[in-house]
């Protein structure tokens, strides 16, 4: 007889579905509540049954549902199943690709495409094509396949795609050195003062709204993060910028061209889809209504994109012309302005 069984059952294992790291000027709130603020869709009887099964997890200790969320607690949601965003299905998906040689691939992507599964988009990704297009594509960090950087659902423009481990490593780190060189083009609410500037933010996601992300003065809170902007074209209520990141932040042009005043234009997610410069002749509000139908989304493309190839040593540099709903929307603009300026003449 062996009396060396051992009869305990196997520690089941878990998946980090959320985590929530919280802010240092996170005022004292239920658990409950705080995650019905920062979990999109959740009910709080959802929440509470979360807490009754042990799956909230406070500095890796279980909680209840009346736990009182702390500055800098870590909160997760762990489950036994593994998240739906971790599963990548091939779908046969075209893609616009730009240039493509045995270590990678340039993409322009179109509006209304998002780059990778997650919440409420677990498929008719990018990911999902690449699954479909490619075989064997290398995981990054997030084990997302192939993805070395992302941009927006509705951002347009260029994202490099690693095909081998030795591309994906190299390029990361042109990316996380900041030595890539990426450049957007975006029309923003205002008439931005300065021809040129910098802008320079911590950015963290939002106490309140977990969809947004919000610039912090303090330096604990966030990722630093670095924004230059130029001037390319005024036409009164709105400007046209360009944007060179210095870093590559969730949602950093959008999030610091909102913290100096200047939303991206039709940006609903950060207020740009309201009327936030101009007359309130109706004329005028006819006119902003036809803009946002012609440009049903922010008005932000990554325009150009360089970096050094990963096996030549080769500097190279892409660019892609400004898609036809934004340069409509732009030409709209420069009309009204060029009419507005010829009646103020006469």
């Amino acid at each position: 007889m062996n009396n060396n069984i051992d009869l305990q059952e196997p520690e089941e294992e878990l998946f980090e579905h959320y985590r929530f790291d919280v802010p240092k000027g996170q005022a004292f709130l239920r658990i409950d509540k705080y995650l019905m603020l920062m979990v999109p869709n959740a009910t709080r009887n959802k929440i509470q049954n979360a807490a009754t099964n042990g799956d909230i997890y406070v500095n890796d200790v279980t909680v209840k549902s009346n736990y009182k969320v702390k500055p800098l607690d870590v909160i997760r949601i762990m489950l036994s199943h593994p998240p739906f965003e971790n599963r990548v299905d091939p779908e046969d998906i075209p893609l616009n690709i730009v240039y493509e040689d045995d270590a990678l691939l340039l993409i322009n992507k179109p509006a209304n495409f998002v780059v990778h599964p997650g919440h409420g988009n677990y498929t008719g990704t990018l990911v999902n094509a690449l699954a479909f297009h490619f075989e064997n594509l290398p995981l990054n960090s997030s084990e997302r396949p192939g993805l070395v950087h992302r941009i927006d659902k509705d951002t347009t423009g260029l994202l490099v795609v690693a095909k081998t481990e030795a591309a994906m490593t190299h390029l990361a780190k042109q990316f996380e050195d900041k030595t890539s060189e990426r450049e957007y083009v975006a029309l923003v609410w205002g008439n931005v003062k300065e021809d040129e500037g910098t802008i320079t933010g911590n950015i963290a996601r939002h106490v309140k709204d977990r969809m947004q992300m919000s610039v912090f003065a303090d330096p604990e809170i966030g990722k630093h993060a670095v924004t230059h902007y130029k001037v390319l074209e005024r036409f009164g209520y709105v400007t046209l910028i360009s944007c060179k990141l210095e870093t590559g932040r969730t949602h950093q042009i959008r999030v610091h061209l909102k913290h100096i005043g200047h939303t991206l234009f039709n940006d609903e997610r950060y207020g740009g889809n309201l009327i936030l410069k101009g007359t309130t002749f109706t004329k005028y509000k006819q006119f902003i209504d036809n803009c946002f139908k012609t440009l049903p989304r922010q008005a932000l493309h990554a325009k150009t994109l360089g970096f050094v190839h990963p096996v030549t040593g080769e500097m190279m540099r892409f660019d892609t012309e400004i898609p036809k709903d934004m340069a409509d929307c732009i030409e709209k603009w420069r009309n009204y302005s060029k009419s507005n300026a010829s009646e103020e003449e006469e």
